[in-house]
């Protein structure tokens, strides 16, 4: 499905809406809305920076694992703003988790679920890994003293030195609670982006 706003083209994959339909048919649409909307604040971030830098995207694409985000001026842009664009992803959904826990603590409204969900986010985000954004700083970093081939090189590299950790605490979740198999699905990306190569370095 395609549309245009704002002069911006937004592609939204068809996987996407059979997978909200199926959410609503199994009555878990609302945890499927939260993490939506955490998702959102998210690109929300990194989009805000880039329009500040004056790089505004002509496309952003909404599929079943990410919203992509097509900026073609990262390669004009210097390394300072292009770790504030990475950068402010996860700052967007840490700022979030700050603003949701004090209206808890002040209101007592029952947020904290969605909180966390940012929190979440935004710590995941921030792993040192290829395809988070964690890895891209990384990346921008390293690049900074060696050249783009070795800071890759170094990034996939830490990634499979990260994946072990996050595959036993995976399993470790996975046996201690009712079946949740999030970690390791997030592993399953994580290998999955090293196999297939679905990396977007700067």
């Amino acid at each position: 499905m395609k549309f245009e706003l704002f002069n911006i083209k937004f592609s939204v994959s068809y996987t996407l809406l059979c997978l909200i339909a199926v959410c609503i048919i199994l009555d878990i649409f609302g945890g499927f809305v939260m993490c939506s909307f955490a998702v959102v604040i998210h690109e929300s971030g990194h989009l805000l920076m880039m329009l500040i830098f004056g790089s505004k995207p002509k496309e952003i694409s909404i599929s079943l694992f990410e919203i992509a985000i097509n900026d073609e001026s990262r390669q004009q842009r210097g390394d300072l703003q292009n770790f504030l664009i990475v950068f402010f992803g996860p700052f967007a959904n840490f700022i979030c988790f700050i603003i949701i826990f004090l209206i808890y603590l002040f209101s007592g409204t029952d947020l904290l679920k969605f909180a966390y969900v940012n929190l979440s986010l935004c710590l995941l985000n921030l792993l040192p890994v290829m395809s988070f954004d964690g890895g891209q700083l990384l990346y921008i970093l390293l690049s900074r003293r060696f050249t783009g081939h070795t800071a890759e090189k170094a990034v996939n590299i830490i990634t499979f030195i990260a994946l072990f950790p996050i595959a036993v605490l995976g399993f470790i979740i996975l046996f201690n609670s009712d079946y949740n198999f999030s970690l390791l699905f997030v592993c399953g990306y994580i290998i999955l982006s090293l196999v297939f190569k679905n990396n977007r370095y700067f």
